[in-house]
């Protein structure tokens, strides 16, 4: 883990499109009101009881200052360390300060520095606010394109989040091989972003402010999966997605009929071919999710109730910090084949963005597009 510094890694330099994100986020977007679309403040679903008790505590300047497409916070963060990947004002980070107590750890990484001067600004008023007795936040200036220059430890982070930034930078899959990287073994990058229905042209990736808005840099969601496996990580899992309004006529005639949905995912840093099909059962108790898990858009688990889980599945909760919280069938044994193919859970988040709009969200901390026992509706 990196001391809270401005140095920025030495091989990496801002190429025109970091310039032009630094411009935009800066100096030209002072307060949420100002941006074109709602890409950067689509809620990605509806904000638990707790975590809006934890923002309340967090500075209204800090607040004001983000410009992030929903809300992202993973279950079971007590204690963990963590890495916000475009940090922003700092408000993310704040809030999970509280989550993972004095004994976890967040960092902020964030190539702006006017942003990382609102977040550090309030550093001291925050460790008051949550009765710390020595910060458990600090801020880092780099690109998230270059972890490791900018001082990240390799092997070093329990969980990274990212809120509407991946789409900002021009070589995504540095970014996932960074992040893979500095994530421990059973480690999860969780974030959420902007994708697009299809490969975008370059009329559209070269417009200043369609890159600003999140929606010029928006990856086609299924290079998404490719990029993923490429990489070394499991296969995405979609957890929710809203689909993308843009208001400005202007904008709304260069983008044509691309759509644009705003949709989170969760990857994971675990053995693969390790685990096959099997039943599970969530044990309960974890903070905020203590009877009923909603782990991604096609399992949502029960306490004390067995669900067969895909072979993808059961490698990430054997080997990641879930594995406590559940008891895997037969206890100690192999799991056996439940014909549940991992693939059964590539979602299009275009659809579930649609059904989501049409039945609403089916909880407070995850969406669901299908049952408790069943992947059906995944295939």
């Amino acid at each position: 883990m990196a001391e809270d510094s401005s140095a920025r890694g030495s091989g990496f330099a801002d190429s025109s499109t970091h310039l032009d994100v630094k411009e935009y986020y800066g100096k030209r977007l002072k307060k949420t009101s100002d941006l074109q679309s709602n890409a950067c403040m689509t809620p990605a679903q509806p904000t638990p009881t707790f975590i809006r008790e934890a923002l309340k505590k967090v500075h209204p300047e800090v607040i004001a200052r983000y410009y992030g497409c929903g809300l992202l916070v993973p279950e079971s963060l007590e204690g963990c360390s963590i890495l916000d990947l475009g940090s922003g004002s700092g408000r993310d980070c704040y809030m999970l300060s509280q989550l993972v107590g004095e004994k976890g750890h967040v960092t902020g990484i964030d190539m702006t520095e006017g942003q990382l001067d609102v977040a550090r600004k309030y550093l001291d008023y925050h460790m008051t606010e949550f009765g710390f007795q020595k910060p458990n936040v600090s801020f880092v200036q780099g690109y998230i394109e270059a972890l490791t220059e900018a001082g990240l430890q390799k092997n070093s982070f329990d969980v990274i989040i990212s809120n509407c930034v991946v789409n900002l930078s021009p070589d995504k899959r540095r970014v996932l091989s960074e992040a893979y990287a500095v994530l421990k073994d059973g480690g999860e990058l969780y974030f959420s972003d902007i994708y697009s229905s299809s490969r975008l042209p370059e009329q559209i990736r070269n417009h200043k402010v369609l890159w600003g808005e999140c929606l010029g840099g928006a990856l086609w969601w299924k290079d998404l999966l490719q990029m993923a496996e490429a990489t070394g990580f499991s296969l995405p899992r979609l957890v929710t997605a809203t689909a993308v309004t843009v208001d400005n006529k202007e904008l709304q005639d260069i983008l044509g009929d691309f759509r644009f949905v705003s949709a989170t995912y969760r990857l994971f840093k675990v053995p693969k071919g390790q685990s096959k099909g099997c039943g599970v059962m969530y044990n309960g108790g974890i903070p905020g999710a203590e009877t009923v898990l909603h782990f991604d858009c096609c399992y949502t688990f029960n306490a004390n109730e067995a669900v067969e889980v895909d072979q993808e599945l059961a490698s990430i909760l054997k080997h990641s910090r879930f594995a406590e919280d559940f008891t895997f069938q037969p206890p100690g044994g192999s799991c056996e084949p439940r014909g549940i193919p991992a693939e059964a859970n590539a979602v299009d988040p275009f659809e579930l963005a649609l059904k989501s709009g049409k039945q609403g969200l089916a909880s407070a901390t995850g969406g669901g597009c299908c049952s408790t026992r069943s992947a059906d509706c995944c295939k």
